[in-house]
């Protein structure tokens, strides 16, 4: 159903079983896929391509151009996958360079009042807190959870299967398979409890993951001297893997540690 009270440019292009409620707005090189719902108010803009199985709730603002000075117009991207939720007044920003994206993955659930900035990477199965905000250029992996208004700062990734309590502000790297906490924003431990009832992860590699940080946040050591431990005595996995190769390749460093 696609209402006449709709606006909905000429150039759209709209797929099958495409519902689209009165007064939204949908703009032109806009791509939205099959089964998708834009309820009333929301706007769909310029440069958005959109798949299947989404729904974009009351006011929302897909495909804003950037909030950022050295934008100058150029023709950019917004790309969102499946199956996502994005939920009342969510502002997600298009890219800022002429060939760049913003990306959305599939099947995540973005809440009222999230704010995603220019050149953000948000991967799948993911769940951002009402009122969370992103900087430009962060990355947020796979199954990471951001509780509400949380706060990203430019630039910071954010590591699967973390969990980020409600306000934190985070201005370093958050390595995976943690809860952080606090503010100025720290280690509280591992997410145990979801990597075993969603992830399925064994207690043997629950319990190197938690060696592992005990190395990192514990030992008093250097990053450096923590990271050749954990792969001298610790068994390999996926899971240690990343988490290293996440370390490493972290140009802001991780919070709660000031040398990398």
């Amino acid at each position: 159903m696609i209402s006449p009270l709709a606006y909905i440019d000429p150039t759209a292009k709209i797929g099958q079983n495409v519902t689209i409620h009165p007064f939204a707005y949908i703009d032109k090189n806009v791509v939205i896929g099959d089964n998708c719902t834009i309820m009333p108010y929301a706007n769909i803009l310029d440069g958005t391509r959109m798949g299947s199985n989404n729904i974009v709730y009351q006011s929302a603002i897909v495909g804003a151009t950037p909030q950022d000075f050295k934008f100058t117009g150029d023709a950019t991207e917004l790309i969102i996958g499946n199956d996502n939720t994005i939920r009342e007044k969510v502002i997600i920003n298009r890219a800022t360079f002429s060939g760049d994206q913003t990306r959305i993955g599939d099947r995540n659930f973005l809440l009222e009042g999230v704010h995603v900035a220019h050149d953000t990477v948000i991967g799948n199965d993911c769940i951002l807190g009402n009122g969370t905000k992103t900087a430009g250029n962060c990355i947020i992996d796979d199954k990471a959870i951001l509780g509400s208004d949380v706060i990203i700062k430019h630039g910071c990734r954010i590591g699967s299967w973390t969990l980020v309590r409600d306000g934190c502000r985070a201005n370093k790297d958050v390595p995976p398979f943690i809860v952080a906490a606090h503010n100025p924003i720290s280690y509280y431990g591992i997410n145990a409890t979801l990597m075993s009832y969603k992830h399925d992860v064994s207690n043997s590699v629950i319990d190197d993951i938690a060696k592992a940080y005990r190395q990192i946040y514990q030992c008093g050591t250097s990053l450096q001297n923590a990271l050749l431990r954990i792969k001298e005595i610790i068994a390999p996995s996926p899971e240690i893997q990343y988490l290293i190769d996440f370390i490493e390749h972290s140009d802001k460093g991780i919070i709660g540690i000031t040398e990398l």
